[in-house]
């Protein structure tokens, strides 16, 4: 039982930052039909963010990394989105085919520029050691993480239900072609997805660095599992992915308690492919008006 409440922790944190990276993942996905497989490579450029501004600052400015590597990683996004993605928008296997390639050169460019081992950021000495709470050890960093995701999370619910920018969004994902005959430029509504999407990628490289090191392919060990929470939570739908990034965390936590990590993923994996069987379309569907 110990060990049980004493994985509790590492779930959610676990789950934060699959939140962090799926976040960005499920609206570009669900709004454009974009399969991004460099997502993971704006992960990788948070991390070396916190890294670079770590060496030029030392260590009491680990908060200027979140958004520092939030800028750095959305204007990667953006880059990305006008240059190439622009043109592919709702062919997921052609954006699949595009940007597994960008995520091979975002890979080889961090080799070029860091070298290939890994690389270590200290965490700042406020989030070193932990807390008891009712038998239950909270480090530090994991705290922090959970708290972090959570107030992104938040800040995404008011930017899309309270801003008109937010609003313009959920039209686009609901329905493209009516939006744009509504006068949405949605043009310049993927754009600024696609520049938050990934800049919350790069906040969770960030989120990475409290937990482990740094290296090129740091990104793709955490990309399939942020696809599915955009599975499984439903598309471009924040309490699905809320959800899935919880449930997909815990799961994973529990049985890596149990087994070891390469069967815990192939557990969780399969555990949504069942799920799926039943709600092909995720937790939540997004609803719509058709004619009967």
């Amino acid at each position: 039982m110990t060990a049980l409440a004493n994985q509790l922790p590492v779930g959610l944190s676990t789950a934060a930052v699959l939140l962090l990276a799926a976040l960005g993942l499920t609206f570009t996905f669900g709004q454009m039909g974009v399969v991004n497989m460099a997502h993971g490579e704006f992960v990788m450029a948070g991390a070396y963010t916190a890294y670079l501004v770590q060496g030029a600052l030392g260590g009491w400015a680990f908060p200027l990394s979140l958004p520092a590597a939030f800028v750095v990683a959305g204007l990667l996004g953006l880059a990305l989105e006008a240059s190439l993605l622009r043109r592919f928008h709702g062919r997921p296997l052609d954006t699949l085919l595009l940007t597994w390639g960008v995520s091979l050169v975002l890979q080889q460019v961090a080799r070029d520029v860091f070298g290939a081992p890994n690389v270590q950021v200290v965490s700042p000495s406020w989030l070193v050691g932990g807390v008891e709470l009712l038998g239950v050890r909270l480090p530090h960093n994991r705290v922090f993480i959970i708290g972090l995701a959570a107030l992104c999370a938040v800040g995404v619910w008011l930017y899309l239900a309270r801003s008109p920018q937010g609003r313009r969004v959920r039209a686009v994902v609901q329905n493209r072609e009516l939006a744009a005959c509504s006068g949405i430029a949605t043009g310049r509504v993927d754009r600024l997805t696609f520049l938050l999407g990934s800049g919350l990628a790069g906040v969770a490289g960030v989120a990475l660095t409290l937990v482990g090191p740094v290296g090129p392919t740091l990104g793709g060990a955490y990309l399939v599992d942020a696809f599915l929470v955009v599975v499984a939570g439903g598309l471009g739908q924040l309490r699905g992915a809320v959800l899935a990034a919880v449930a997909l965390g815990f799961l994973n936590s529990f049985l890596e308690l149990y087994t070891d990590a390469s069967l815990a993923k192939v557990l969780v994996l399969a555990a949504v492919i069942v799920f799926l069987q039943f709600r092909p379309q995720g937790m939540f569907v997004l609803r719509g008006r058709s004619l009967a």
